[in-house]
């Protein structure tokens, strides 16, 4: 990974990958999604004719990665079929961060289940479907359509994360 101080020429030090990691995992673990101060991600992805479609997503942070789902005729799910690249962007309480890569169908049984295990951990009952790759739910957005909804990974390729706090400071890392 290389970094670059973004704020350096302010005197303001290089903000740690690993304070962006735990950050992001601290925020999007365990929230009420009715609280005023909830977390939203948005995901930007590219629509055919080159323009960005933004969206707001239930994503995990898990593993160095965003994790989101959508059904299968979601816009989200079409731009991301055309073209992988997209970025998530999301605010904890004291970064806001976006991480920039391509997104990719999860279709591994063992990984669908565990994402649906950690969005069941985090109040949202998702479960693996019947076919193993894909998961369902008592209920869901309105927007992603009918069951089952599928899993993306969004792998970082490169990520900003702007301090609004102490020790302040803007980096960007190349993954």
């Amino acid at each position: 990974m290389e970094a670059k101080n973004l704020a350096e020429v302010e005197g303001l030090p290089l903000i740690e990958w690993s304070r962006v990691d735990t950050e992001v995992a601290e925020r999007l673990d365990n929230w009420d999604p009715g609280a005023p101060d909830r977390p939203t991600c948005w995901l930007t992805t590219i629509n055919a004719d080159g323009s960005p479609h933004v969206t707001s997503v239930g994503a995990l942070w898990h593993a160095g990665s965003f994790w989101f789902q959508t059904g299968e005729r979601t816009r989200k799910a079409r731009n991301v079929a055309w073209n992988a690249r997209c970025s998530m962007s999301v605010a904890t309480r004291g970064l806001d961060v976006v991480v920039e890569g391509e997104a990719h169908r999860v279709t591994d049984p063992r990984l669908v289940s565990e994402a649906a295990s950690l969005w069941a951990q985090g109040g949202w009952p998702a479960r693996v479907d019947e076919s193993g790759t894909a998961i369902t739910a008592d209920f869901n957005a309105p927007s992603v359509g009918p069951p089952p909804w599928f899993v993306y990974q969004l792998t970082p390729r490169a990520a900003t994360a702007v301090s609004a706090v102490e020790p302040y400071g803007s980096t960007r890392w190349w993954f």
